[in-house]
């Protein structure tokens, strides 16, 4: 019999390499999307942000979150296009993140063989840190899918160099930078990409006129973002809730490096691959996308509190990647002696894996997986409001809930709000002061109040909250109090 495989099934075997992992992680991003029809406080800010008009979004971001500003426009836009839903929320990280699995399947392929691009792609979406973004209105998918393709971008670049191909390589250069540029736009840690890109170039052996292109194409995209990166820092104040670095904060990524570390040691058994460098491997391209991120993030937070591991979400890239090597490496071992067995391996590594990690996945799809749900408290007050009642908000950020539901609040007077959010350029707009305040609530019968509720409500420090508390306790007794999904309503009656 003729081992000849023809084309057309070697390309058939190529798609189903890249495909299936795509396929896996659309159905993974798609599975519960709705959350039961939740929305909590940072998708709100999307939310309500993507309503406004482009120049109300620009009169905010002088103010604050220039951060997101990019993709604050780009929902807008899709806000516009298909109305606002929570599948327009979340349905453009669903598609990046798919986009990102299949990059790092032919990653995977390109370095170390079939077997390490199918498990390393079908393995991303199963990481625990990408099923809760996943689903997620922000951009921090958008970024890993943007980090996908340019270091795929990157591995094509180093895999055949030829001389006199620097002409030929410009316009995937050109499109290297810009989608750095516009991942550095998205969320301008990504830049943290760089250095890890710059260790590969490094651990591969790159020659003088690929370093030159690189450092080039690097530069542009720097360049490009570091007036929003100054720019933000004017207004760091908002991340000043994040807490000091400790080293329990540690643990999770001391252990995915180790994890890592692991795949990349296994990956030296995977051999040479035709086409490629010898000293380019998943190893060399993998390692440094987990690790570099994690280590610069926390040696940034030295200087200021900011390790939260969604800014460095595409680093999980890096681990699917050497996840897949590692697995390629035990089917390579195995093959000799046990050849359906080693077969076996990594659909089998994979199903178990999906099975231990499903109460996990069952979880980040419930609305209990967030602090707190705008849009049921919404529900709560659409029910319980009556006449010629007003609502307060403590903290005033609460208010989120009425600028994404705010049919549930029409007829509600309120009475704190000086200047909206939209002409106050704010995402909670700005409020009267607390004499003014304490005036507005003499006239009042009944009051709504929306607050958080458990364990992660706490007294707010403003002057005008306090104000708030202090005429309900003196002046009014609770009637109806109701908690649900992280936030509450207690309705107050004049004594």
């Amino acid at each position: 019999m003729s081992s000849h495989i023809s084309p057309v099934r070697a390309g058939s075997r190529r798609c189903v390499v890249w495909l299936l992992p795509a396929l896996w992680t659309l159905a993974l991003g798609l599975w519960g999307l709705s959350r039961q029809n939740s929305v909590w406080r940072d998708e709100a800010a999307t939310w309500q942000v993507a309503g406004r008009s482009v120049g109300e979004i620009w009169h905010m971001l002088g103010t604050v979150d220039a951060v997101h500003g990019a993709y604050y426009l780009l929902m807008h836009v899709l806000f516009e296009w298909f109305g606002a839903s929570t599948t327009t929320l979340r349905l453009p990280s669903v598609l990046a993140m798919t986009v990102a699995a299949a990059c790092v399947a032919l990653i995977g392929r390109r370095l170390a063989g079939p077997w390490a691009g199918l498990g390393g792609g079908l393995a991303l979406g199963l990481l625990p840190a990408v099923q809760f973004q996943l689903q997620e209105g922000r951009a921090y998918s958008l970024v890993a899918g943007g980090a996908g393709v340019s270091t795929l971008l990157l591995v094509s670049l180093l895999a055949r160099p030829r001389p006199g191909a620097g002409r030929r390589t410009w316009p995937r250069w050109t499109a290297y930078g810009a989608l750095v540029l516009v991942c550095a736009l998205l969320n301008w840690f990504s830049l943290l990409i760089l250095p890890a890109h710059a260790l590969t170039l490094w651990w591969a052996g790159a020659g003088r006129g690929v370093l030159a292109r690189w450092l080039a194409a690097s530069a542009a995209a720097a360049a490009g973002a570091l007036p929003l990166i100054l720019f933000s820092r004017t207004q760091s104040g908002q991340v000043s809730w994040i807490p000091p670095l400790t080293w329990t904060m540690l643990t999770g990524p001391a252990v995915l490096l180790a994890v890592g570390s692991i795949g990349a040691w296994a990956d030296r058994w995977n051999g040479p691959r035709p086409g490629r460098p010898h000293r380019l491997s998943a190893a060399a391209v993998g390692l440094p996308l987990l690790a570099v991120p994690l280590l610069g993030l926390a040696a940034a937070s030295l200087v200021q509190p900011l390790f939260l591991d969604r800014y460095v979400l595409f680093s999980m890239l890096g681990l699917a990647l050497l996840i897949g090597a590692g697995l390629a490496a035990a089917v390579r071992g195995l093959a000799p002696r046990w050849p359906r067995a080693s077969a076996s391996l990594v659909p089998v590594a994979v199903g178990v894996s999906a099975l231990a990690v499903l109460p996990v996945a069952l979880a980040d799809r419930s609305p209990a997986s967030r602090i707190d749900d705008v849009l049921s408290v919404a529900g709560e007050v659409a029910r319980l409001k009556q006449a010629g009642d007003a609502v307060l908000f403590v903290p005033a950020a609460r208010r989120d809930t009425a600028l994404v539901s705010p049919g549930a609040f029409a007829g509600l007077a309120d009475v704190a709000l000086a200047r909206g959010p939209a002409e106050s350029g704010t995402l909670k707009g700005e409020e009267a002061s607390p004499a003014a305040i304490r005036a507005a609530l003499e006239a009042p019968r009944r009051i709504l109040l929306v607050t958080d509720s458990g364990p992660k409500a706490r007294p707010s420090g403003s002057e005008a909250d306090r104000a708030k508390t202090a005429v309900l306790k003196a002046e009014f007794k609770v009637v109806e109090d109701r908690q649900v999904r992280g936030r509450r309503v207690t309705v107050y009656e004049r004594l």
